[in-house]
């Protein structure tokens, strides 16, 4: 069965979306796909969830809060011990929600007063807990002294709670995302994680409540927030939420497959690579297979009928299955699902525009005007959770690399970027490189640590795609860069 391309085309522009960010919003049900290790991280005995700007942590801290969703996960894995009837509640986010915890503003003003970290968690949980068995009080700080000062209380309080959830047999669990909004300084920052995890490990011997936060890898330093007894086993049992090659190609196919006209694709699937779709009861969602979810040869078949077998006139410029998420990774190997879909529907845009009459639905350089798309879109999101890499990235437009860092240092000196970053008024220092003191070595750590530089054996400086090109630097025989970042 060969696939119409134009068909394929405006289906992967029909069905991905423009962004997959969500700001607070909850998911669709039929665009849910869960990764094994997705699906472990869920399971409500995990405090803490890792994961990179565009993982999914946020995804899955809206998609739990919905019982449609949370069926779902209960049919995908038999040991989540999550279902319809599990109890969440909201203990901070990305949208303000001062009735349910503090924001930005408030909590600044409520560590300035001496609260500590730890009582300012534990108040926002015990209220989302119980809420309707305590007084009402409106602001924040009246509600730590009341906690604070009936500590019997609150216990009976909590156990009764525990055993009337244990006697239902459901799970209370309280959610925690976006704590780079909880702070503008990186020591209120790691206070406020280090109290959460306090908290989070407290309440870990009830039966059937928990707190679940979800934190970046820069979040969790663990010289920073570990400095309390059994900390370190907290962070030691994080699940990281990865995305190897084959779950990006899954989470495109969960995608086609439930979106109007995506029958197309389930035939093509069933025909020419032999798999038998799954659909999830008593709904109309098309799963890829579960035994087939990591066969890379069944993904790589499928996408090479849309995409075709090379990135070029032959085999010597690459194959689009490995291509693709491979100019799309940061420099520790991690590929965003939101750059890989974005990409992808840029890639069809593209190729309805330049190329109607190809025979296959992406063009080859199509898909790669689809990785500058995504590589300004890494940009923008860098920029928004570190302002500061802007100030380390624009001096370096023209750049070609792998360079020397001496090379890198000058254009820093150059523009006099120390200074810039030092000099910086409190409004916009939204959390400074954190190794700023130790000078130009320090501000290269902290890019390798975010993926954006990785060193080579010889020591030079070498720049993923993903963000070599939305940065204007360059590589011989790579993806050409923009000519200016978005």
């Amino acid at each position: 069965m060969k696939p119409d391309p134009q068909t394929i085309r405006e289906l992967l522009i029909k069905a991905l979306p423009e962004t997959v960010s969500l700001y607070g919003g909850k998911p669709a049900p039929q665009y849910v796909y869960f990764p094994p290790s997705h699906a472990k991280a869920l399971r409500p005995d995990v405090l803490v969830v890792r994961g990179m700007r565009g993982a999914g942590k946020t995804f899955w801290w809206a998609a739990l809060q919905d019982p449609s969703v949370r069926k779902l996960i209960a049919q995908v894995d038999r040991f989540a011990q999550i279902e319809e009837r599990t109890e969440i509640l909201i203990g901070f986010g990305e949208q303000p929600q001062i009735a349910r915890y503090p924001d930005k503003d408030t909590l600044s003003r409520l560590l300035g007063a001496g609260k500590e970290p730890r009582r300012i968690w534990r108040t926002v949980v015990v209220y989302n807990l119980l809420a309707e068995k305590l007084p009402t009080i409106q602001d924040w700080a009246g509600r730590i002294d009341w906690v604070e000062n009936h500590p019997e209380e609150i216990a009976y309080r909590l156990e009764e709670k525990d055993w009337q959830l244990h006697d239902r047999g459901i799970w209370s669990i309280v959610l925690f995302d976006a704590l780079d909004r909880a702070a503008d300084r990186w020591e209120e920052m790691y206070a406020l994680i280090r109290g959460l995890l306090q908290v989070a490990l407290e309440l870990r011997p009830t039966r059937r409540i928990r707190v679940k936060c979800f934190l970046r890898p820069d979040q969790m330093e663990e010289s920073q927030v570990a400095t309390f007894p059994d900390a370190s086993k907290v962070l030691a049992s994080a699940i990281p939420l990865t995305w190897p090659r084959h779950d990006l190609y899954g989470l495109l196919w969960q995608y086609l497959a439930n979106t109007q006209g995506g029958e197309g694709v389930r035939e093509l699937a069933e025909q020419e690579v032999r798999i038998q779709w799954e659909q999830v009861p008593g709904e109309s969602i098309w799963r890829w297979p579960r035994r087939f979810q990591a066969d890379e040869e069944a993904h790589r078949r499928l996408f090479h009928l849309i995409a075709g077998e090379w990135m070029g006139r032959d085999r010597r410029r690459g194959f689009p299955y490995s291509w693709l998420p491979g100019h799309l990774a940061d420099a520790q190997g991690q590929t965003s699902p939101r750059s890989f879909l974005a990409a992808l529907r840029k890639a069809a845009e593209d190729t309805r525009e330049r190329y109607p009459e190809h025979p296959y639905a992406l063009h080859y350089e199509s898909i790669k005007r689809g990785v500058q798309q995504a590589s300004q879109i890494r940009v923008r999101e860098l920029a928004e959770d570190y302002p500061w890499i802007d100030i380390l990235m624009r001096p370096l437009g023209g750049l070609f690399v792998p360079c020397e860092f001496e090379t890198i240092k000058d254009r820093w000196e150059m523009e006099r970027v120390l200074e810039k970053l030092q000099q910086r008024p409190p409004a916009e220092a939204k959390l400074l490189p954190l190794h700023l003191d130790e000078g130009y070595a320090g501000l290269r750590k902290d890019l390798e640590e975010l993926g954006i530089f990785s060193r080579m054996e010889d020591g030079r400086v070498n720049i993923p795609d993903v963000f070599r090109v939305g940065y204007g630097l360059g590589r011989k025989g790579g993806v050409k860069p923009l000519q200016t970042a978005g």
